[in-house]
C-alpha cells in the first residue's frame, strides 16, 4: 500500500460556456485574523463540512454542517445518480457554499466518494456542482479515502503492541485498514480493502419488506453478513492471527450505537467520540435491532426515522467485522475523512 498517498487527479473545470458563480472560497477580500481551512466530505449518505482554524494541539472547529442527502440512493439498480438525490445534494453543497464564504475560509478541499465513483452521470453532476454553487468536488479513489480516515482518527487508537484495524463504514462502501502505530507520528498502513458494501448498498441489496415478521427479517439479516463476509474475504486472509487486537470505528453506524449504548436521549458528539465500548454490548444491540420493525427502530433515540431504515446493514458490517477482528472492545470515532483532510491541508499537502 505504499501508494496510498496518492491524490487522484481533479476532475477538469465545466466545459459549458455558461459562467460560473463566484467561488466560495475566491474572489473576497478577507479579513484580517487566523486563516480558516475547510474539509468537505460528499458521501453516498451523507454531506459534511468541517472549517476550522489551526491552533498549537491540532485545530479548533469555528462551524460545521451535516445533512443526510442519500446521495446515492438507487444507484444500485440503475447506476445513476438519481434526479431527486441530486437535487436534494445540490440543495446541501449550496449551504456549505454559503458558509465557506461567510467564514472567510482560505483554503479547502471538498471530496467526493463511491456513490460518484460509481455512478454514470458522477462526471456531469460534478460539473453541475460547480456551475450551481462553486464548490469543485474532487472524486477520491478508495484508497485515498481510507488514508484519509485514517489521519482523521488515528489518535484516538487505543495505546498498545500490535497491529490496529480502524474502519469506515460508509454508505456505499467500507473501508477496512491494517495500522501499525507509531511514537511520532501517524500510523503505517500495513494493508487495507475498500469492499463495495455500505448501509445504502447493503440494504438496497437485501431489501426487507415493512410488513416482513421477525424471522423474515433476522433472515435478511443474516443474508446481509453473509453478502458482506464474502467480501471480506480475501482481507481476513490475510489478516496477521494471535495478535493483541485493537480495533477503532468511525462512521455513522458506530457513533449510533454507541449512543444507543450510553442511552442517550439526544446524540452528543463529546460523549461517543473517543468511546471505548465492549464488543459484546456492540453485537448485542446490532443483534436486537435487527429483529426489530422500522417503526420500532425509528422510535429509538439517535436512530430516529432518518436510519431506521440504514442501521440494520451497518450492524451486518460491524459484526462481520467484529467475527473478523475479534478484539473485546470497540474505540468509537466520530471523526474521520474531514478531519484528515484537514491536518492535509494545515500541514501544506494540499493546494486548492
Amino acid at each position: 500500500m505504499g501508494d496510498i498517498s496518492t491524490h487522484s487527479p481533479r476532475p477538469a473545470a465545466p466545459s459549458t460556456q455558461r459562467a460560473a458563480p463566484a467561488h466560495p472560497m475566491r474572489g473576497r477580500h478577507h479579513r484580517p485574523g487566523p486563516r480558516h481551512f475547510a474539509a468537505l466530505d460528499l458521501g453516498t449518505n451523507n454531506c459534511r463540512l468541517l472549517i476550522a482554524r489551526a491552533q498549537a494541539d491540532g485545530f479548533a472547529v469555528v462551524d460545521a454542517f451535516s445533512r443526510i442527502v442519500r446521495l446515492g440512493e438507487g444507484l444500485a439498480a440503475s447506476g445513476r445518480l438519481s434526479d431527486a438525490a441530486i437535487e436534494r445534494t445540490i440543495a446541501a453543497l449550496a449551504v456549505c457554499a454559503d458558509k465557506l464564504r461567510r467564514r472567510n475560509v482560505t483554503l479547502s478541499r471538498a471530496v467526493a466518494t463511491e456513490a460518484c465513483r460509481r455512478a454514470a452521470n458522477g462526471p456531469e453532476f460534478i460539473d453541475r456542482v460547480y456551475r450551481e454553487t462553486g464548490i469543485r468536488l474532487d472524486i477520491i479513489a478508495a484508497r485515498e479515502e481510507a488514508r484519509l480516515a485514517v489521519l482523521g482518527c488515528h489518535p484516538l487508537i487505543e495505546p498498545g503492541d500490535g497491529p490496529a484495524l480502524i474502519f469506515d463504514i460508509g454508505g456505499g462502501s467500507t473501508e477496512l485498514v491494517l495500522v501499525e502505530t507509531r511514537e511520532d507520528g501517524p500510523p503505517a498502513i500495513l494493508d487495507w480493502q475498500s469492499a463495495p458494501w455500505g448501509v445504502v448498498s447493503l440494504t438496497e441489496s437485501e431489501p426487507c419488506a415493512a410488513h416482513a415478521d421477525e424471522a423474515e427479517r433476522r433472515a435478511t439479516y443474516a443474508r446481509m453478513r453473509a453478502r458482506v463476509a464474502e467480501s471480506f474475504a480475501g482481507f481476513a486472509d490475510r489478516l496477521p492471527k494471535g495478535a493483541a487486537l485493537r480495533l477503532l470505528g468511525t462512521s455513522g453506524t458506530v457513533t449510533t450505537l454507541a449512543s444507543v449504548h450510553l442511552g442517550l436521549p439526544s446524540y452528543d458528539r463529546s460523549a461517543v467520540d473517543g468511546l471505548i465500548v465492549p464488543a459484546q454490548s456492540m453485537r448485542a444491540i446490532s443483534h436486537r435491532l435487527s429483529g426489530q420493525a422500522i417503526a420500532d427502530r425509528a422510535r429509538l433515540a439517535c436512530i430516529g426515522p432518518e436510519r431506521a431504515d440504514l442501521v440494520v446493514a451497518g450492524c451486518a458490517i460491524l459484526e462481520t467485522i467484529l467475527d473478523m477482528w475479534p478484539a473485546e472492545r470497540l474505540g468509537v470515532a466520530d471523526r474521520g475523512i474531514r478531519e484528515g483532510i484537514l491536518r492535509t491541508l494545515m500541514a501544506g499537502e494540499w493546494r486548492s
